[in-house]
């Protein structure tokens, strides 16, 4: 990557444009070529480095049930749980962490599923010793962007605002769902990427970008832009810092947390008799020790004394979970290659 691939990359995480020809937009920003722009596109696609360009919908407002689960594995079994685990379609993120519960993923389960029953699917695997269940109490942030172009360091301190949402019921329709199973894909890389969509839906383009607007003023979308791979940019070193917050304090702390720019995700989550922490942050940083820093940084302003940073040693799974696509899920079924 040179410095324009960088600074597409800080772009496009945040703000993508919703025009006809989005790569057409972006190359006159930054005064390339529109044939540059996605050349380099493909290529930031072909090396791996950006995983996916996409509408990022919020899982709860589409009627979905989440949550992260924390398991204690053997760990002669943590290889093989892990992989059928991976195969469920409702897993998207699944990583091996420093601590007795070595194996944290995600599950999200379709209206009208139960998302402990589809947990407990797993209890017949070998070597799992203790299950918890993680769901969110409250969601205090969510949204990753890496800095890809400012190696300096940056100031610790909660100096973003928090977006403000519409507050609508919202209960997907047919037509809804329609939508997003298009617009949840990765998009091409040709002139005109969402005409196909639009097209399929029986929509114009502009019709698409005026519903993705709606969707993101209500919450429904948290935003249209790229995810990147955060190991192959080298981002490493992905810290789940959990605190134990006084119960009086948990939604200023939180509200706090969820304002500084290097915290991507905050929550408020349950506490067990081994699992006192309540409120997990997750930090993206280049080293341990320098996410082991800016967590001193970030305690400094919060004043809670009891934490500790869980760093994700390896990555079993990283997707995103694609939504009223589902099949029935067994842990009978045969592993396909």
């Amino acid at each position: 990557m040179d410095a324009i691939d960088k600074e597409i990359l800080n772009e496009i995480q945040w703000s993508f444009p919703l025009v006809p020809e989005p790569y057409r937009a972006l190359a006159e920003k930054f005064n390339i070529t529109h044939e540059e722009m996605k050349k380099r596109i493909t290529n930031l696609k072909s090396t791996g480095v950006l995983r996916q360009l996409s509408a990022i919908f919020d899982t709860r407002r589409l009627g979905y049930k989440s949550s992260l689960v924390a398991m204690a594995i053997t760990p002669d079994k943590l290889d093989y749980v892990a992989s059928q685990i991976n195969r469920h379609p409702g897993v998207s993120h699944n990583y091996e962490r420093n601590h007795e519960y070595n194996l944290w993923f995600t599950l999200a389960t379709p209206p009208g599923s139960d998302l402990k029953t589809e947990v407990d699917k797993f209890s017949k695997l070998p070597g799992i010793l203790k299950v918890r269940l993680l769901p969110t109490i409250k969601l205090f942030k969510i949204g990753v962007k890496l800095d890809m172009v400012d190696d300096k360091k940056k100031e610790i301190a909660p100096t973003e605002e928090k977006k403000k949402i519409t507050e609508v019921k919202f209960a997907p329709t047919e037509d809804d769902k329609e939508f997003i199973r298009h617009l949840q894909k990765d998009l091409p890389v040709v002139d005109r990427p969402f005409l196909p969509a639009a097209n399929a839906l029986g929509m114009t383009e502009e019709q698409v970008f005026e519903k993705l607007a709606y969707y993101e003023e209500i919450g429904v979308m948290r935003r249209y832009a790229a995810i990147l791979r955060h190991r192959d940019v080298g981002f490493v070193a992905n810290g789940m810092i959990v605190w134990r917050v006084p119960e009086d304090q948990i939604e200023p702390v939180g509200a706090k947390l969820g304002a500084f720019p290097q915290i991507s995700h905050c929550y408020q989550r349950p506490v067990y008799p081994d699992w006192p922490y309540n409120v997990f942050s997750m930090v993206h940083c280049k080293s341990i020790p320098e996410a082991e820093e800016m967590a001193k940084d970030i305690q400094k302003h919060i004043s809670v004394d009891d934490y500790r940073i869980l760093f994700s040693s390896r990555e079993f799974k990283k997707t995103r979970v694609e939504y009223f696509t589902e099949s029935e899920f067994t842990i009978e079924e045969p592993i396909t290659a």
